[in-house]
């Protein structure tokens, strides 16, 4: 029996992993017929369901498993990511935080739930769990980021920054980082901060088109037409819609007169 079970398990794994999801699930599913308990196959059985967008099988497997083990992380995220994907925020608040009172310690549970908070508006709470995270792990980037962009939505735009400047300490070569610093600080109407990140992020990635423009538009404001010119029609070389295109043509030919 137990060699039976361990050849039908083998057969869902081999099958998942070969995109198969509905012989995967068919495999485990005889595996589960003789252990009907098992968290760990209620767990996978549900993941092959969500795999197939069975959302409806795959939140019933989740629950059963989490009936057996509470505690099975794994799951919790299995599930949260069904609720999040169908904008059930509720359920997953109601979810991930039944799964931070059990485990409090588990920081993808708490980054999770501030994530459900973030799209329920509930910006203290979202940020209320990114801080606890940086008490378990001080050096949690994730955290930080994330803090950096609650802050920014709300226009704590000094914190914002500082929080993007603790995560490029670290890593220093992400366009994308760099970009959303530099859009702090033009918030925040530090000009030339944001023209050196938007070009930290060109350096980082010379295809990154959007900082072209802020620099454009940014030199402009500064008065540096002669700069404003030159990443403008630095921007026009990437593939802009047409109507970005004509914008971008009409403003140069206003500020070369």
């Amino acid at each position: 029996m137990e060699n039976e079970i361990n050849n039908n398990i083998q057969d869902a794994l081999n099958s998942f992993k070969a995109g198969n999801y509905q012989l995967a699930v068919e495999s485990f599913l005889k595996a589960l017929e003789s252990d009907s308990n098992n968290p760990n196959l209620l767990n996978n059985i549900g993941l092959c369901y969500s795999k197939l967008a069975n959302d409806e099988l795959a939140i019933e497997y989740f629950i059963k498993a989490l009936s057996f083990n509470p505690k099975s992380v794994q799951t919790y995220i299995n599930l949260a990511d069904i609720y999040y994907k169908s904008k059930n925020i509720i359920d997953g608040i109601n979810l991930l935080e039944n799964g931070v009172t059990l485990m409090p310690n588990e920081i993808a549970l708490k980054h999770y739930l501030s994530r459900f908070y973030l799209e329920d508006c509930r910006y203290d709470l979202a940020m209320d769990q990114l801080f606890e995270i940086l008490d378990i792990d001080s050096d949690n980037l994730d955290a930080y980021w994330d803090l950096g962009n609650i802050q920014f939505e709300m226009g704590d735009y000094d914190s914002a920054v500082a929080n993007y400047e603790t995560v490029l300490d670290k890593i220093n070569d992400n366009a994308v980082l760099y970009y959303q610093t530099a859009i702090a600080y033009e918030a925040n109407d530090n000009i030339d901060k944001a023209i050196s990140n938007h070009l930290k992020a060109i350096s980082c990635n010379e295809n990154f088109h959007p900082s072209y423009k802020k620099l454009g538009i940014l030199f402009m404001a500064r008065n540096d037409i002669e700069s404003a010119i030159e990443y403008f029609e630095d921007y026009l070389k990437f593939d802009l819609p047409e109507d970005e295109k004509k914008n971008i043509e009409d403003t140069l030919t206003r500020i070369r007169q």
